[in-house]
């Protein structure tokens, strides 16, 4: 028998994973070495990559046989990004993401761009894996430590929580339970590990290039210091 989906999946992404969590701009943000801007400048990311990945979801899988196993409205993540984005950045910061003004990383918008131009059953459900997964896991720790380490502020962590998921830990084991029933055939196993690995990737550039843009351009997306 081959080994169940979610953990093949564990296994297999693990170095990428790796890769992009122990990126400096994700050290720095947690370990406190940052700054409020540079949380700040994620949320921004965080809202384009969503809002694509999520039009995508809604509008071609909820009814596909693979993406539709595991998707659910609860996961949602555009209105919370919103209303972070709201308190961060003041009522018109979609006008302000359409002028530039709140800088967009040549990353995040290839990652975007991906979602509406090269999806397919098996990109999408690597990368509602990857995204909600790891929101329900790790993204607990980065909230709980810039609200530390930069004083954010409960309404500028939506994001981070999920009101009709009290309890991630038995949401994640049925989540993984539901992945493992899929019945895959050995091609598109593969192509959902490898948009997995892809994925991964895809959130290191992100972080690169936050990296790179470091404060000043943080400072003048407008972010608050």
């Amino acid at each position: 028998m081959p080994t169940p989906l979610s953990e093949a999946l564990k296994t297999e992404t693990a170095a990428a994973h790796t890769r992009a969590e122990d990126s400096a701009f994700v050290e720095q943000l947690i370990a406190g070495g940052a700054c409020a801007p540079a949380f700040t400048a994620l949320v921004a990311q965080q809202l384009v990559f969503y809002r694509a990945m999520e039009d995508v979801l809604h509008r071609h899988y909820l009814d596909d046989p693979l993406v539709g196993a595991v998707a659910d409205r609860k996961l949602d993540r555009v209105p919370a990004l919103e209303l972070d984005m709201a308190h961060h950045f003041g009522p018109d910061y979609d006008v302000r993401l359409a002028t530039g003004e709140i800088r967009i990383c040549p990353a995040t918008t290839a990652y975007a761009t991906a979602f509406t131009t090269a999806h397919s059953p098996e990109m999408m459900l690597a990368n509602h894996y990857v995204r909600y997964l790891g929101d329900l896991s790790g993204g607990q720790i980065i909230a709980r430590m810039v609200g530390r380490h930069y004083g954010i502020p409960d309404e500028g962590l939506h994001f981070y929580r999920f009101a009709e998921i009290p309890k991630p830990k038995p949401y994640k084991d049925a989540y993984r339970a539901r992945l493992d029933a899929l019945d895959l055939t050995p091609f598109q196993r593969g192509r959902v590990i490898e948009a997995a690995v892809e994925s991964f990737e895809q959130n290191r550039r992100i972080f690169a290039d936050l990296e790179h843009a470091r404060v000043p351009e943080h400072a003048a997306a407008g972010a608050p210091q």
